[in-house]
């Protein structure tokens, strides 16, 4: 049974491939391994030695600090407040309406945020 810290780290993998546009293959082509390993990685099945995740890092261009972001001490992942999911970024449309986001002109994307505020306040 995988850790859950690993599985964290792979999804947090898996979310920030997903949210540049990188594929499984590209990823592994940029750390030197098969792109089987990155899936063994992302479901946590396999466990990241610090020096490949060093080298993940710098393929997706986050500090590895990132992987480690929403667990506390005892490896379990933060409740989410808000009515937002935990694992928001395990919605691979939340990740596609990011991507899309922040592929807008940056006016337009004030306006969007201002339009999905009011909505929301209405809701």
């Amino acid at each position: 049974m995988a850790h859950p810290v690993d599985v964290h780290v792979g999804k947090r993998i898996r979310h920030r491939r997903w949210l540049v546009g990188m594929t499984q293959q590209q990823l592994a082509e940029r750390v030197g391994i098969k792109f089987q390993q990155i899936q063994k990685y992302e479901t946590g099945a396999n466990r990241v030695s610090a020096s490949r995740l060093w080298d993940i890092a710098d393929a997706l261009e986050v500090p590895v600090s990132f992987f480690f972001e929403g667990i506390e001490n005892d490896g379990a992942e933060i409740e989410a407040t808000d009515s937002v999911p935990a694992d928001i970024l395990g919605d691979k449309e939340a990740l596609d309406l990011v991507r899309s986001y922040y592929a807008m002109p940056e006016n337009q994307r004030r306006r969007l945020f201002e339009l999905a505020r009011v909505m929301s306040d209405v809701a």
